[in-house]
């Protein structure tokens, strides 16, 4: 790993990692708490070699929903790991630090309802206007079945 050291990521991090976990040579998964989200985001996209953000994928693990950035160097993946409660499901934007980043925040919002304080792009995004409030469908509770029921009713 000549250009993504791994010391040289926990260093610059100073701290704010609670989890540091190497897949395999140039795979990084960096698990931090909700309110590191932003710091930890801007110490990464500083690193030499930062070249984008290839998505951020969220997962319902029960009790929380996990959302993993996927951030891309020129000889290596980080995955950024935060996880958010599921009855307050709120991250800041990091849009204003990688201004790509507002499509895959509200792919998740409509998806997983994880609110981004700071983007202004509310609406849906990858749902069908007319879509009820609160059906997620990504969200373990809600089977094909209910979201059925639900969306009958409206069309």
């Amino acid at each position: 790993m000549a250009a993504l050291n791994l010391n040289r990521i926990r260093r610059r991090l100073k701290g704010r990692v609670q989890e540091v976990f190497v897949q395999r040579e140039r795979r990084i998964f960096i698990r931090v708490a909700e309110e590191d989200l932003r710091e930890t985001v801007k110490t990464l996209i500083r690193l030499d070699g930062f070249n984008h953000l290839a998505t951020i994928t969220g997962v319902d693990i029960g009790p929380a929903i996990e959302l993993i950035y996927h951030i891309i160097y020129k000889d290596a993946v980080v995955s950024l790991k935060v996880q958010v409660p599921k009855e307050s499901p709120v991250l800041p934007t990091i849009t204003d630090l990688i201004p790509g980043a507002v499509f895959y925040e509200r792919e998740i919002q409509d998806l997983l309802g994880v609110k981004f304080e700071g983007n202004s792009s509310s609406s849906l995004f990858i749902l069908p206007d007319g879509w009820p409030d609160g059906v997620h469908p990504l969200r373990k509770e809600w089977t094909l079945g209910r979201i059925s029921k639900k969306v009958r009713r409206l069309w």
